[in-house]
């Protein structure tokens, strides 16, 4: 064997855990699953945390069988609970859905293991080990309730180095607004938080412990996206966890309110809105009229900020017929702010979503320096005085009988440096910046203010179709001293991806396999190029000398103490790679990467001939016979390139890392339109990677139903943002709302969130897609159709039969009850009558898709959580045979489980998540997730053809640890992969060539990157 691949067995074998040897009883071995039989042994081993004394002990679904190190018993290597030695430490502070107090709970492990007996194909029966406490959502009763920390830091009046730096959370993907930080010694301030913000900090090691108040310009899942996810973060952070001051628009109550449903309101505690409200816990400055002078936020001897509130002009709104960002419409409302610039503002009613806000911050001046010899001229003895002068506080000579004042002995002053941030999303907002009397005291050259204070820096957060206008140039223009600074959704701002470590793992699969790895779609650096020569030339109008500016770029600083530095700093700025950089310094790194990029594509080339593998190509890496095994399943004959791409946008769990997103799966049916299941954070930004920002605009626009698995934070807080964008893209186009599946508890969170912004959606529960729903649905075998009118007091039943059905599915695994005794109880005829046209409605974008079933069954992981199967339809090929349709599931997070293993049986594809290596089977139960080996048994229990891996911890940055002995029809997920139904038998052959590329790699648990982040100032 050639030393490079022995060094890959070493590098993926994990080594054996620390382990208790107790007696065995032969009643705690299950032989009632004959796909995994039981070995004879002699001892039961066990991991010691999990599994005391005082509890009962349950045969795992599948059997481990790698030698302990440590164990006297030579026969105990095959026994069902020996697990493999911990890679590294299990525990980690950053968590998101997951226990933070593994090792700490109160009375001692709080973890308590049941027997669940269930069916799997109503033949089959074992027993499963899981978390009973963390499945039905009783685990967190038993923890102390956390007061989630405030930092409160000593201030530095001196301040010896201030900046504010632009953070480039959306640039190169137009999916999310810009974020901004103000940095200070002691202090730090973020202004946005859009979906990526985390990620985006891991990146450049921003610790988000660090920050101490977070501003939005307005709320919306473009500029608050990723406000839930930080939020969770940091309440994770150490035992105590940790919260921050959120500020914004009396919108800010909305998303709290909203938030609620899966956020701890610990975590919510110091958010503060401002402005005008509609409820008295908001803080509301006590002025006469709040949108017409500065709410002042903060106000020490550090910093001053204040906020201005605008809002859109109902005038120029509603005076216009013209359609609503068109070039006509701004003309038109170019025309009204031309004649209103000097008019006093207008009082429009608003709504929900529409304030805006332009935040100030001001720097203290900086004192003069003092002098002595003028002091003692004007009878001063050296002394305390000096320092109260200093101060600016005036003093009593000591000589004279006069008073000595700051100004008799200090020399000029330095006024503070000043920055705004503007965010004026549309021109109908522009007419209140215009007009907004509070800021004429920082225009320069306006008659009679001879006290105007110079504004250093504006950083313009609006988007190019207003700040392009020659009315805002002309606003702009009104500070000629600030250096502008364009941070709006601007085609130049377009640029190589942000998060840069993902981008370089991308071109590296793409140069090894880019039919699973395509070239992801964003601009090419020529044509970067391009775009700026196009700019340059279009730039030369008749208003481009109005108002000097500069695009904003990625970690660009414009400092503000000390005060010799004021100015702009581009050297922090990332470098560019290009991808054949990136593939140069590959192959200089791995030169057998270039032959293995050729065996690959040799493959294909084989595949499309079928013929049988050349001898070249039969010499892979690896030496497992069944990767000649050509035998296809019947679905997959005739299939085109044309019929399923599966798109993996997200493939890690918790929380964003710098190499993997959390979850999100697209399932593109190419004409026939898309489904996506589950939606973590920054899943508009994926999709924007992967196709480019136009295509992935119509993958958006052509959508046709959501599936969500449970809602913990990292599988649908993405959710939001990918509504709204849907949203505005068929605004004044005939459509149907889209249909969203989801657990109950979603519906709470979506049906709150839209009273900020209109989601144009229609929900339904993933109780009501069960398999027997839908067989009812076809059969009327239950009374779904509503057959006469629903009074009031059928919804109050409908309400309080919903509550119930909360109760029951806390009680959903309580010993002696059947794990879908709530998924099949019945609901009220209320109930049933408001679902059935949303059943009818499913059924109907399922055939347009040419799918024949969406069925959802309950999995173990939390309360109301979920696994999903996607059937196609069957076809007729030209010699009029039948041929089934393809078969796609999905597991969400869960422990393996009978439900799982029958809605997978003869799966065409399984994807299932693997979030701990074989060897932290304790931790995967305690956390109710399952490990590697486990999930590939389960797809080999089922019988499915092909098993994708995928939600792997963070701990893992570029690949999980896993033993390779039994992947034989498995394949690793990575973000941006993409696999063609057409492709599917060559899946399982590129594994050992991404060993290959990563066998330099270790296994380093990302948290001692993202503790960077985490770690507790």
């Amino acid at each position: 064997m050639p030393p490079h691949l022995t060094n890959l067995r070493l590098l993926f074998s994990s080594a054996n855990h620390h382990i208790t040897t107790l007696p065995a009883s032969s009643n705690l071995l299950s032989s009632s699953f004959p796909l995994f039989s039981q070995p004879k042994i002699q001892s039961l081993q066990l991991p010691r945390r999990i599994f005391p004394n005082t509890l009962r002990f349950f045969t795992t679904f599948s059997s481990y069988s790698r030698k302990p190190r440590r164990s006297s018993n030579r026969n105990s290597s095959s026994s069902p609970f020996s697990s493999t030695k911990q890679h590294r430490n299990s525990s980690t502070s950053n968590t998101r859905g997951r226990d933070n107090n593994f090792n700490n709970q109160k009375g001692g492990l709080s973890m308590e293991l049941e027997k669940e007996a269930g069916s799997a194909d109503n033949a089959l029966e074992s027993t499963f080990v899981y978390n009973k406490k963390r499945a039905d959502g009783s685990e967190k009763k038993d923890l102390p309730r956390k007061t989630l920390e405030l930092k409160v830091r000593k201030l530095n009046p001196i301040n010896t180095i201030c900046y504010v730096q632009i953070l480039g959370t959306g640039m190169d993907t137009h999916d999310t607004s810009p974020s901004v930080l103000l940095f200070f010694d002691k202090q730090r301030f973020i202004f946005n938080a859009g979906e990526g913000l985390q990620r985006f900090c891991t990146e450049h090691k921003i610790k988000l412990s660090k920050i101490d108040h977070i501003f939005l310009s307005r709320v919306c899942s473009e500029t608050a996206g990723g406000l839930p996810g930080l939020l969770l973060t940091l309440a994770g952070i150490s035992e105590e966890g940790m919260s921050v001051n959120v500020w914004g628009p009396s919108d800010l109550k909305l998303l709290v309110d909203a938030m609620r449903a899966f956020i701890p309101n610990a975590a919510m505690v110091h958010t503060r809105s401002f402005g005008p409200a509609s409820d008295s816990s908001a803080l509301v400055t006590p002025a006469k009229d709040v949108f017409s002078d500065p709410v002042v936020l903060i106000d020490d001897e550090v910093v001053k900020l204040s906020a201005i509130i605008l809002r859109p002009s109902q005038a120029a709104e509603g005076s216009s017929t013209k359609k609503p960002g068109s070039q006509e419409a701004d003309e038109h409302l170019v025309e009204q702010l031309s004649s209103s610039i000097s008019k006093p503002r207008a009082e429009p009613s608003t709504k929900p979503g529409d304030l805006s806000v332009i935040y100030i911050c001001e720097l203290p001046e900086i004192k003069g320096k003092f002098d002595p010899k003028k002091a003692a001229a004007l009878g001063l003895r050296p002394g305390p005085k000096y320092r109260e002068l200093q101060l600016g506080n005036s003093v009593k000579s000591d000589r004279q009988d006069i008073m000595v004042h700051p100004s008799d002995v200090l020399g000029p002053s330095i006024p503070g440096p000043i920055v705004l941030l503007v965010d004026c999303p549309t021109l109908s907002h522009f007419k209140d910046v215009s007009s907004v009397q509070s800021l004429s005291s920082y225009y320069a050259g306006i008659s009679g203010n001879s006290s105007s204070r110079t504004v250093n820096c504006v950083i313009h957060l609006s988007p190019s179709h207003v700040t392009n206008t020659i009315e805002y140039q002309k606003w702009m223009s009104r500070f000629p001293e600030a250096q502008h600074i364009m941070a709006g959704h601007e085609m130049r701002n377009i640029e190589v991806p942000i998060i840069k470590s993902s981008a370089r793992i991308a071109a590296q699969l793409n140069y090894l396999c880019p039919q699973f790895f395509p070239a992801p779609g964003i601009w090419s650096l020529q044509h970067l190029k391009d775009i700026a020569s196009d700019l340059r030339a279009s730039s030369e109008g008749p208003f481009s000398d109005l108002c000097e500016s500069i695009p904003a770029q990625n970690l660009l600083k414009f400092h503000l103490r000390p005060i010799t530095q004021l100015g702009l700093d581009r050297s922090g700025i990332p470098d560019s790679a290009s991808q054949s950089e990136i593939v140069d310094e590959l192959v200089s790194r791995i030169p057998e990467i270039t032959e293995a990029s050729k065996q690959v594509s040799q493959l294909w080339l084989q595949n499309g001939k079928n013929e049988r593998m050349s001898e070249q190509a039969k010499e892979l890496p690896t030496e497992e016979p069944w990767l000649h095994n050509n035998e296809l399943p019947a679905c997959l004959e005739g299939v085109t390139r044309e019929d399923l791409e599966i798109v993996l946008l997200g493939t890690g769990s918790s929380q964003p890392s710098k190499y993997r997103n959390v979850s999100s799966i697209l399932l593109n049916l190419f004409s026939k339109g898309s489904i996506l299941f589950d939606c973590g954070e920054g899943t508009l930004g994926q999709l924007k990677r992967r196709f480019g920002v136009d295509r992935a605009d119509e993958i958006i626009r052509d959508l046709r139903c959501i599936w969500i698995s449970h809602i913990h934070g990292d599988h649908h807080t993405g959710l939001a943002r990918i509504l709204a964008l849907r949203r505005d893209l068929l605004k004044g186009v005939p459509h149907e709302p889209l249909m969203v599946v989801g657990p109950w508890r979603l519906k709470r969170f979506l049906d709150a969130y839209q009273r900020l912004e209109d989601l144009d959606m229609q929900f339904l529960d993933c109780k009501h897609t069960s398999e027997s729903s839908l067989a009812a649905l076809d059969s009327n075998e239950v009374d779904l159709a509503p057959k006469a009118a629903i009074n009031c007091e059928d919804i109050k039943d409908a309400d309080r039969i919903r509550s119930q059905d909360q109760k029951i599915d806390s009680t959903l695994f309580a010993k002696g009850s059947r794990m879908q005794s709530y998924f099949k109880r019945p609901g009220s005829p209320a109930e049933n009558a408001m679902v059935y046209p949303l059943l009818k409605k499913l059924m109907k974008v399922l055939r347009e898709g040419g799918l024949q079933a969406l069925i959802s069954f309950p999995v173990i992981h939390c309360p109301q959580a979920y696994g999903v199967m996607l059937k196609a339809a069957d076809r007729t090929n030209g010699a009029g045979k039948t041929i089934p349709g393809w078969k796609i599931v999905y597991s969400g997070d869960t422990r393996p489980c009978p439900e799982l293993v029958k809605a997978s049986k003869s799966a065409t594809i399984l994807v299932h998540e693997a979030t701990f290596e074989d060897g932290l089977i304790e931790e995967a139960i305690a956390r109710n997730h399952s490990t590697t080996k486990e999930a590939v048994e389960v797809g080999a229990s089922a019988g499915a053809y092909r098993v994708i891996l995928t939600h792997f911890s963070q701990r893992y940055p570029k690949i999980p640890v896993f033993d390779e002995s039994h992947l034989h029809n498995t394949c690793i997920a990575f973000d941006m992969m993409s696999v063609n139904l057409a492709d599917l038998p060559l899946l399982p052959r590129i594994l050992p060539y991404i060993k290959l590329l990563f066998r330099d790699e270790m296994a380093v648990d990302e948290s001692d990157d993202m503790n960077d982040i985490a770690a507790v100032a």
